[in-house]
Formats: C-alpha cells, sequence, structure tokens
C-alpha cells in the first residue's frame, strides 16, 4: 500500500504540516528533524503526489509544447532542447500536434489550458499576434518559437530569416552563380517572406538583377521541390543555382535533378535551410543554413520559466543562423 504523509506523521510522531514543510526542504523546520523525516518518508517508500500538489500550490509543474507535426525532423532537436530544460527546473511536458491547422493549435492551447499547464510553448505558430487578444483569458504564458504570423506578439524567440538566406544566396553569387532561383512555400508563412527578403538583399548587393520568373512556390515538402524545379528548368535560360525554402524542399530539388541526369553540381547548385540531421548524409552532401535548433528549444523554455517565475526577460529574441558548406554547391560550369 502507498504510505501517506499522514502514515509519516503517525511513525515520527510529528503533525501532518511539520512532515510537509520537512518534506518539502522548508527551513522552518530544525534541520535534525528534516533528515529523521525524510530518512523515514525514504525507508517507507513515499512518493509524493502530483496530483496532490498540485491542488495545494496550484500549480501542475506542466508545461505544454505545440508543434506542427512531431513527425517533422526540424521539430525534433527542438523538443529536445526544450524539454530537458524543462525537467532540470523540475517540469514536465505535455507534446502535442497542431498539424498547421490555426483552428487546430487554437483548440490545443484551449484543451492544454484545461489540463491546467503551467505555461504553453508554440513552435511555428499559425495563428500568432491573434493569441495577444486571447492571453487575458487564457490566463497563463505562452511563448512563441519561430512564429509563422506577422504582428508582434507577447514572447517569442526565432531564427534570423533574413540574414540566413541573405548567407545562403551571397554564397552562391560568390561561387559565381548570376542565375539564382529561389523555391520557396506557397503558403505564404513569415519564414518564406523573410527568406525570400534575405535572397533579393544578396542578390542587390552583388549586382545581380532580381528575376520574378526565378521565384517560384513549393510546398515545404519534396514533392513542391520537385515540382518547382521542373518549373525553373522549363525556362529559356535555366538557373544554375537553386536556393530551397527549407531542407525538405532541397531533397526533392535532388531527387528531380537525379531523375533528369543533372549533375549536382557542376550542372546544378542546390543549398538548402534547417540543417535536418540528414542533410550530411545526402549525396552530394547538402550545403544549407544551420538553424540551431536545440538551442531554439533551450531559449524558448528558459523565456518560458522566466515568465513562470514572475522575472524580466526579453520580449522578442532573435537567433542567428550559420552556412554550412557542404558539396552539393559549386561554382557554375562556365567558371
Amino acid at each position: 500500500m502507498a504510505v501517506s504523509i499522514k502514515d509519516i506523521a503517525r511513525i515520527a510522531g510529528v503533525s501532518h504540516s511539520t512532515v510537509s514543510r520537512a518534506l518539502r526542504g522548508s527551513a522552518l523546520i530544525p534541520l535534525a528533524t528534516r533528515e529523521r523525516i525524510q530518512r523515514i518518508a525514504a525507508e517507507h517508500g513515499y512518493a509524493a503526489s502530483a496530483i496532490a500538489r498540485s491542488l495545494v500550490t496550484q500549480k501542475t509543474h506542466a508545461v505544454g509544447v505545440v508543434v506542427t507535426s512531431v513527425a517533422d525532423p526540424f521539430n525534433g532537436e527542438i523538443v529536445d532542447g526544450l524539454e530537458q530544460t524543462a525537467n532540470k527546473a523540475g517540469y514536465s511536458v505535455v507534446l502535442a500536434s497542431s498539424q498547421a491547422d490555426p483552428e487546430r493549435e487554437m483548440a490545443i492551447v484551449q484543451t492544454l489550458r484545461e489540463r491546467r499547464v503551467d505555461g504553453i510553448i508554440v513552435a511555428s505558430s499559425r495563428v500568432g499576434a491573434l493569441y495577444s487578444e486571447h492571453l487575458a483569458t487564457l490566463e497563463l504564458p505562452i511563448v512563441l518559437l519561430n512564429n509563422q504570423q506577422a504582428g508582434d506578439f507577447g514572447h517569442s524567440i526565432s531564427i534570423d530569416n533574413v540574414d540566413g538566406a541573405e548567407q545562403a544566396t551571397a554564397h552562391l553569387a560568390e561561387l559565381g552563380h548570376r542565375r539564382i532561383a529561389y523555391i520557396g512555400d506557397r503558403l505564404g508563412m513569415r519564414s518564406d517572406t523573410e527568406r525570400c527578403r534575405g535572397y533579393r538583399k544578396a542578390l542587390k548587393a552583388h549586382r545581380i538583377s532580381f528575376e520574378k520568373a526565378l521565384v517560384v512556390q513549393g510546398d515545404g515538402k519534396p514533392t513542391g521541390g520537385r515540382r518547382a524545379l521542373a518549373e525553373l528548368l522549363r525556362l529559356p535560360d535555366a538557373p544554375t543555382a537553386v536556393f530551397c525554402y527549407n531542407d525538405m524542399t532541397a531533397l526533392g530539388v535532388l531527387e528531380e535533378a537525379a531523375s533528369r541526369k543533372i549533375k549536382v553540381p557542376p550542372d546544378l547548385s542546390i543549398c538548402g535551410f534547417d540543417d535536418i540531421f540528414f542533410t550530411a548524409f545526402l549525396q552530394p552532401p547538402l550545403t544549407t543554413v544551420q538553424q540551431p535548433k536545440r538551442e531554439l528549444g533551450i531559449g524558448a523554455m528558459q523565456m518560458l520559466l522566466q515568465l513562470l517565475a514572475s522575472e524580466e526577460t526579453s520580449r522578442t529574441v532573435m537567433v542567428k543562423g550559420e552556412l554550412v558548406v557542404r558539396k552539393s554547391t559549386a561554382p557554375p560550369p562556365s567558371k
């Protein structure tokens, strides 16, 4: 049978409140008494009830985390970073998937609130600034990670998409490419808009004219990358290099190029964004912009923990990505 605080109090010959305080390590209880009660609890296999504790403290020491998909390899490292940070602070994580559906995302947030989590982190939010309207009624802190909707929100952490895209495009330009395409995401996400902005910024810095025909929309998945490259190859003057919205798009571009016997490189150079774990093992290994995914997860959880502790914290944190040059990029054939 489970041992209760009442049982320990009877064995130790003290009150229930003394046992409760001693097990919490309260300085109100003399050290010798605390140690004796803790020893008795350990000897009798006492385990504190999280439910009972939450009824007293009004805290569950659980945080909700909403991702677009648990199957997306990009989310794995993020969740790993935030979960380890939460566990070290004594919090557990309740994970849910929104499937990139704004209505489902809001419904999950409401469900997590009803389950009395202490705070919520939403990755790649499709709702974004709309949370500002609901904070008063939700009555719990929310941190957005890589928010995908424009507009201000109370607390968020994200990758610097403009800078990362600028690094990738500049790399291709500095290799000598003048026909550089961008394959984006037709869903109109904030990250796509910002990466396209970085792409155009780098073109301008390298005195390369922007051509609307060289910007086509994928869907963030390999199938979209394949269709987009096929469209680009129909141009009278096809690109010699492609910067992709993400690594999954780049994977599709690689597949389409291989099906057409196009050598990557030198016939075509390809650059991705994210640095998902498998990119180093592709043939050829993919040049890409590395998002510090684990660090983003750690940063988001640290921000939420600061809010839960009523501590001062930055409202918006921007993290730089780093270009990782591998073998999928090289000078164009004419060089």
